[in-house]
């Protein structure tokens, strides 16, 4: 039994589950939001708000820490900069976990993991790409013919 322990081992070693964690906080400091699976979006949550939380405190200890996690000094440097003003206010929930569904390769559970007071927030922006309509509908829409030309011509 794994009582009191926290984490999710996500089938993966240690050090790969280490990696993979530093890089996506990377990319979710970054970007402001970032796709991936349920189970590690909501690993992804508890990373990001404890980093975000450094970037409030603001010292040179934090910083240090910050930078043992984050990939790369420009992340680091908009941590504290930009994010740790911004959630100053805020005493904790600086990221949201929305689902969007199921990703059609494997069927994976999908879920996008954003900063709260994100610029361009939406789930459809960052989440999803927009489709572009069909061909034929919307030539059919543009001559003001209905949806099908059998039926068209049939009436």
């Amino acid at each position: 039994m794994r009582h009191r322990i926290a984490g999710k081992k996500l089938g993966r070693s240690p050090a790969h589950r280490r990696a993979l964690l530093r890089n996506l906080v990377t990319e979710l400091l970054e970007h402001e939001a970032v796709r991936t699976t349920d189970a590690k979006a909501k690993e992804l949550k508890r990373w990001g708000d404890r980093l975000i939380t450094l970037g409030k405190a603001g010292t040179l200890h934090a910083r240090r820490r910050a930078a043992g996690l984050v990939q790369r000094a420009s992340v680091v440097r908009k941590l504290f900069a930009e994010l740790g003003p911004r959630y100053a206010a805020r005493t904790g929930g600086y990221t949201r976990v929305v689902k969007l569904g199921m990703r059609t390769g494997d069927a994976a559970s999908i879920s996008l993991v954003e900063l709260v007071d994100r610029r361009g927030a939406g789930a459809d922006e960052a989440g999803r790409k927009k489709k572009a309509p069909r061909r034929k509908a919307a030539q059919g829409a543009a001559k003001g013919e209905g949806t099908s030309r059998r039926r068209a011509a049939a009436g």
